[in-house]
């Protein structure tokens, strides 16, 4: 997550962070993101589940997530797209793909063509 957020603070973007599922739906309500990055294996709710009370609320239901996890098999990239996430970052980041993913996601909110 550090990793992370100096990459997107460096890009001139201003995250905001929680390592908790329910907090973070809290900021999403509060503070209308324009990109959630999401922790699949989160404590408590998982990423799945968060996932679907941010679309569940029409407050955040259109903001585009993308769901970061060390699971690269193809069967859970398809569970990840299946859920609804509009895209993936595999764990350890790679720092050009990430900040394109996260470049692109927020140019063209939620295009597909921006993801692998």
């Amino acid at each position: 997550m550090k990793l992370m957020r100096d990459l997107l603070h460096y890009e001139g973007y201003e995250p905001l962070e929680t390592d908790r599922a329910e907090e973070g739906l809290l900021l999403a309500t509060q503070y209308a993101p324009v990109l959630i990055l999401m922790d699949i294996g989160l404590p408590g709710m998982n990423g799945f589940e968060a996932l679907k009370h941010l679309r569940a609320n029409v407050a955040t239901a259109g903001i585009p997530v993308i769901a970061v996890t060390a699971s690269v098999m193809t069967h859970d990239q398809e569970k990840i797209m299946s859920a609804g996430f509009d895209g993936y970052q595999r764990k350890p980041i790679d720092i050009d793909e990430f900040l394109e993913t996260v470049r692109c996601i927020i140019e063209h909110s939620r295009s597909k063509r921006c993801i692998e």
